[in-house]
């Protein structure tokens, strides 16, 4: 991939709207701009500003009417100069704007060019660079709150710290072999113990982050099971707030799972409605159960519903047990309306479907029962990329190596390669020592034209 190249791209998404952008980055920015934007009398670049102008054909014959906004390096996007031509949007305008641009000396950029320049340019450095994507990705208001924290720098000064106290403790350490000779003293034995013991908890604070970002990212699944005709496909419609599932007074309508994705306190949810559990009564039905029963294996956690306006029967106990032997999940009372009659034992969720009571306290529940811990998480930065995990577990290891090390008296020397070595996943991390691989695996993730 040529860096010092003038790349172009579409950066709106496919189909007709209101408004395309077509974006060139690179030293000919300008010139290539010019060339197929013919700009009335008078016009002047200035960086930060937008233009009226026409995008012309190859006969020079007026295609349509643009607006050309203009941002010199290094106060752009990628710290080179950006053009950004916005045409009215049609994929054909598009499309010739773009051929146009490439007739003209740009090359079509690469999926994630621009923030890979931008990156390499130090405009951003790669922890920045990675939440780019999770903004775009984002499918609930607070996952873009959380990328946008990311893209201005919130991991990156959460690990500042801890990197610079390595650091520190690595050039003393340095300094001690180095100037031996010199009667500089060497730090003892305490005093890197409790260094090591400074940024220890640290990269375990920010690694524990994870089981709560991870969740934020990718999302959980949620499976609702009970006895037919409890209420489950009612309270599967109020969950995701619309209609989606069949609701009737004829015991096992539902035969197959249904399925939509919801979000609760930010987080994205896909709810899953099960065939109700009994005794089959034919083919159809019994392969329905099963999948109830493999949808509750596979859930992140389960609702199990059962009618508060009836007797708990012994149905309703086995598949409590099946649940509870299965991991996470929450016992839900539903008709809650109705005069009560069951008789529960388990701490119990109760909510009306029908009316709607409940079901802010069942939202509530179902966040804490999957994040307990949530509620700090929410207030302090947090990792919610996996490669971020596995460079922070790395880095960790190598310091419990280096103060089991410390303890056991081994000579300084063969103590700084165990703080080197967890000095690298902290440089990775960052993209300080990043290889060309792993840039390619990461930026090829993104969009074309961002």
């Amino acid at each position: 991939m040529q860096l010092d190249d003038t790349i172009a791209a579409i950066s709106t998404p496919p189909g007709r709207s209101g408004i395309g952008v077509v974006r060139l980055s690179g030293p000919c920015a300008r010139r290539v701009a010019e060339a197929i934007v013919r700009f009335r009398e008078g016009s002047e670049w200035r960086s930060w500003s937008a233009v009226l102008g026409e995008l012309v054909d190859r006969d020079g014959s007026a295609v349509d009417q643009v607006v050309v906004t203009y941002f010199a390096a290094p106060r752009s996007y990628t710290a080179e100069d950006v053009v950004e031509i916005s045409c009215h949007g049609s994929p054909v305008v598009l499309r010739h704007c773009l051929e146009r641009a490439v007739e003209a000396g740009a090359r079509l950029a690469e999926p994630g060019e621009f923030t890979l320049r931008a990156f390499l340019r130090g405009r951003l450095d790669l922890p920045q660079a990675e939440a780019v994507r999770d903004l775009i990705e984002a499918t609930t208001l607070y996952q873009a709150r959380v990328a946008v924290q990311q893209v201005e720098g919130s991991v990156s000064r959460r690990l500042a710290p801890v990197k610079e106290r390595l650091v520190e403790l690595i050039s003393l350490l340095e300094a001690g072999i180095d100037f031996a000779e010199d009667d500089i003293s060497v730090a003892s034995e305490e005093e890197i113990l409790a260094r090591i013991g400074s940024i220890v908890p640290e990269l375990e604070r920010l690694l524990a982050s994870f089981a709560y970002g991870k969740m934020v990212h990718s999302g959980l699944t949620l499976a609702i099971a009970g006895r037919p005709n409890v209420g489950k496909s009612s309270l599967f419609n109020r969950l995701v707030e619309q209609d989606r599932a069949i609701v009737t007074e004829i015991p096992g309508t539902t035969r197959d799972l249904v399925s939509e994705t919801t979000a609760i306190q930010g987080i994205p949810v896909r709810c899953m409605d099960t065939a109700g559990i009994r005794a089959a009564e034919g083919l159809v039905e019994r392969l329905g159960i099963e999948r109830s029963y493999q949808a509750m294996a596979d859930a992140d956690l389960t609702l199990v519903v059962v009618d508060l306006s009836a007797p708990l029967d012994a149905e309703d106990e086995r598949l409590i047990e099946r649940a509870r032997g299965q991991g996470r999940w929450l016992l839900v009372g539903n008709k809650d309306d109705l005069p009560r009659q069951a008789a529960v034992s388990e701490p119990c969720v109760a909510v009306s479907a029908l009316t709607g009571a409940g079901i802010p306290e069942l939202r509530e529940a179902i966040f804490r029962a999957v994040a307990p811990a949530a509620g700090v998480e929410r207030e302090a930065g947090f990792i919610t990329n996996l490669r971020h995990e596995r460079l922070l577990r790395e880095s960790l290891q190598y310091m419990e190596r280096a103060r089991a090390a410390t303890a056991g008296r081994i000579p300084h020397e063969m103590l700084l390669l165990d703080l080197y070595a967890a000095l690298r996943p902290l440089d990775a991390l960052t993209g300080a020592t990043t290889a060309d691989d792993i840039l390619n695996r990461i930026f090829s993730a993104f969009c074309i034209g961002k």
